[in-house]
Parts: C-alpha cells; structure tokens; sequence
C-alpha cells in the first residue's frame, strides 16, 4: 500500500510540474487536445497504458 500511494503521489508531481512550469503553453496545448478526434486520443491512451504495464512488468521481471 505505501508503494502505491508513492507511485501516485510521482505521478500527482509529474503531471503538475508543466502546469506550475509553463501555464500558458498547457493552455495551448489543452486547447489542441480539444481539437482533436477521439479515435487518435483513445490510440495514444491505450499506447501509453500498454507501454506502462510493459515497463512494469520488464522492471518485476528483472529484480
């Protein structure tokens, strides 16, 4: 349980860190993001799960 509360306490700071960096870039950015087809995003969501759980599973893997 600590382990998951540190992973999600990672992933709060790298998902806030461009927000506190750069508030006007996300802005833009988000602004695309709302443009864009909801076929492409469901695409680069579920690439970026696969490509997660293959990280972890590599890293329990390997130790």
């Amino acid at each position: 349980m600590k382990l998951l509360l540190l992973l999600v306490g990672v992933v709060l700071v790298l998902e806030g860190l461009p927000y506190a960096a750069a508030p006007d870039i996300m802005r833009g950015w988000l602004e695309k993001l709302s443009r864009t087809d909801a076929k492409y995003l469901r695409i680069i969501g579920l690439t970026s799960v696969l490509s997660g759980l293959c990280l972890c599973w590599l890293v329990n893997r390997g130790g």
